[in-house]
């Protein structure tokens, strides 16, 4: 069995935490919650939707090291502010995107994209080969299992892909591509 992957979120406390994914994962010991920018780890990926890099099979060999993930636990609605507060993390600290699937949280269900810090960690996880990891992660959740069955096919695509270009390609397969 693989080596758990480090999982980190920094915590900018804007969401309801009733529905907060983040504080759930801390709670099971499933991640390590951080309130203040100023101690991420040092090295790994950091979860960012505008970084113009997917998450690939180029970043195995980091995380295999024992590279960390880091997700950004924010309001979708203030994420471009919540950005700019984190853009002076660790220089060490590469941001990366995700492949399209569809979000099964309860707030966002069934859109394209608009994942919980959970799914994303989740997703990341898939991404890297720790499948194990990954189902652990949302068993802490009523409808974590529906992440997988949704995305059974785009999750299993990626995960097979052999280049961050065949990732991209791939998602065209399973959802529209945004006109220009």
């Amino acid at each position: 069995m693989k080596e758990d992957v480090p999982l980190h979120i920094i915590h900018l406390d804007q969401d309801d935490p009733k529905k907060c994914t983040a504080r759930k994962l801390a709670s099971r010991n499933l991640a390590t919650l951080h309130f203040s920018t100023r101690r991420p780890p040092r090295r790994g990926y950091l979860l960012d939707p505008s970084a113009g890099i997917i998450l690939g099979p180029d970043d195995l060999p980091l995380i295999n090291r024992g590279a960390a993930l880091v997700a950004l636990d924010c309001s979708w609605k203030r994420l471009e502010e919540s950005l700019n507060e984190i853009s002076n993390l660790s220089p060490r600290l590469e941001g990366r995107t995700l492949p399209l699937v569809l979000a099964a949280n309860p707030v966002s269900w069934g859109r394209p994209g608009r994942l919980s810090t959970a799914e994303a960690l989740a997703m990341c996880l898939v991404l890297m080969d720790r499948d194990d990891q990954a189902q652990r992660l949302l068993a802490a959740f009523s409808w974590g299992e529906q992440f997988f069955l949704l995305n059974a096919e785009p999750l299993s695509a990626y995960k097979n892909a052999s280049t961050r270009e065949e990732m991209i390609d791939l998602q065209w397969e399973f959802f529209d591509k945004p006109e220009d």
